[in-house]
């Protein structure tokens, strides 16, 4: 179905940043296929992995269990701090899985609370719930009608914030990052605010990272970089380097919310993609190895500011999650750079977005930016 805008390229194979196509020609990815692939691609670790899995065993009802899941378990709760996990497919799954943890919760709650608070200008999923929890109105269009039960308000106002907490409010869900909006970080003052406000009134606090969590902005979880500890967290994308999985992570009473048959998964947990997620976790955990994702991102954010380059507003992200705020159309420059060899990403209506893969090298990094620099020249 006609649902992407296609570039027309078809790749055949890929080895770390960079990716060839089928006519043979060669291009650098700082898109790792929207965050995905965190690991780049071709990883022998990871392959290696998936490939033992898939001889061993590659699925198994959850009725039962898998070691590599409760060994994935295990490490998520540990790396995150959180208490449980439920393990699925995907980022949409994941917020869906958060969103009927917190309507269990708020069903609890004297008067009953079930309205789910996000802001304008969030992104979380394509699911009919999620496309309702999505502050984004261009995301409506034609899908309704949509559930009731969610409200949204701007970010940074933290007096709308403090009015939309009230006593039907089962739960507030953010981004720590907006990420399809144009990387937009929230303040850390306002990450504290709306974690305050959460904890004072019995809300649940919900931190959707399925895009910025994973060691994306260079921290396993992006909401820990504000010293906020969210009761609810949902992951995705990077989690197993590519292999299709989400998690939703709880602690407290989230944690203890859900009983045997109030969700579930076919797919979700199964041993092939714990086991890639398993390797992604490892090479995560190396000494040094998010701290150089820190610095890398850094390095690019000052190298783009420093040019000073007039079609250049912004340069805002952390990590290797990016975004450049530019004055001409985002598709011009993602367009001019694929004929120099390099894949990036647009978000919002006037950025683009740079998602590397967390194992990208300096030198890599160097000549994509080149060819960036070059393309800006040229729009």
């Amino acid at each position: 179905m006609d649902t992407y805008k296609r570039t027309g390229l078809v790749f055949a194979r890929g080895r770390g940043a960079e990716l060839e196509a089928e006519d043979g020609k060669k291009y650098l990815d700082f898109t790792s296929g929207i965050g995905v692939s965190s690991l780049g691609h071709g990883h022998p670790e990871l392959a290696a992995a998936i490939g033992a899995q898939a001889a061993r065993m590659i699925h198994v009802s959850n009725y039962y269990q898998s070691r590599e899941a409760i060994e994935l378990s295990d490490e998520l709760c540990a790396r995150s701090g959180m208490d449980a996990v439920f393990l699925c497919n995907s980022g949409a799954e994941a917020n869906e899985g958060a969103i009927k943890i917190a309507r269990k919760v708020g069903e609890s709650m004297s008067p009953a609370a079930s309205t789910v608070v996000t802001l304008r200008g969030s992104f979380h999923g394509r699911t009919i719930a999620t496309l309702a929890a999505t502050g984004q109105d261009k995301f409506h269009e034609h899908f309704g009608p949509f559930p009731a039960g969610f409200a949204y308000v701007e970010p940074e106002d933290a007096a709308a914030l403090d009015a939309a907490l009230g006593p039907g409010t089962c739960a507030l869900m953010l981004e720590p990052i907006q990420g399809e909006s144009g990387v937009v970080p929230l303040s850390e003052g306002y990450l504290r605010l709306a974690a305050r406000l959460c904890a004072e009134r019995g809300i649940l606090l919900i931190a959707d990272e399925v895009q910025c969590g994973v060691g994306r902005t260079g921290s396993f979880l992006a909401s820990s970089r504000s010293g906020i500890k969210p009761d609810i967290v949902t992951l995705a994308k990077g989690l197993a380097g590519g292999v299709p999985v989400g998690a939703v992570l709880a602690r407290g009473v989230a944690a203890r919310a859900l009983g045997p048959g109030d969700h579930g998964t076919t797919f979700g947990g199964n041993p092939l993609a714990a086991s890639a997620a398993r390797v992604v976790l490892g090479v995560l955990g190396a000494p040094g190895f998010l701290e150089g994702v820190t610095e890398m991102g850094d390095r690019i954010m000052a190298t783009v500011r420093g040019w000073k380059h007039p079609l250049v507003k912004e340069v805002r992200g952390a990590g290797l999650m990016i975004g450049i705020v530019v004055t001409v159309p985002p598709d011009t420059i993602k367009h001019l750079c694929i004929e120099g060899g390099l894949l990036v990403l647009t978000a919002g209506s006037d950025v683009v977005r740079l998602l590397p893969p967390l194992v990208i090298s300096d030198a890599e990094i160097d000549r994509g930016l080149a060819i960036l620099r070059a393309a800006l020249d040229k729009a």
